[in-house]
């Protein structure tokens, strides 16, 4: 695999945002829910990008954050889960 200069990958996400919340991805979509759900997440500890799965038939969007409280903020505002494993403390 190759890396641009200063790209993000999926283990720096882990390590230095290592608080995370999945939203299904309808809560994501369109460009008025895109950017409330993005602008929120960018005023706390977000990670640089987000991550995406596939669980029983539904798309994912999982946001990174540094700190535990504002995880738990942004999963409180949207509906979000919690994924367990994650540096939940």
């Amino acid at each position: 695999m190759t890396l641009r200069k200063g790209e993000v990958t999926r283990a720096d996400l882990k390590r230095k945002w290592p608080h995370h919340v999945a939203l299904p991805a309808e809560k994501v979509r369109g460009i008025k829910n895109s950017e409330t759900v993005y602008g929120f997440a960018e005023t706390m500890s977000a990670g640089p990008r987000t991550l995406h799965m596939r669980r029983r038939d539904t798309d994912l969007v999982v946001f990174c954050f540094g700190k535990s409280k504002d995880a738990d903020a942004f999963c409180e505002r949207f509906g979000g889960e919690r994924l367990p494993g994650t540096g939940r403390q």
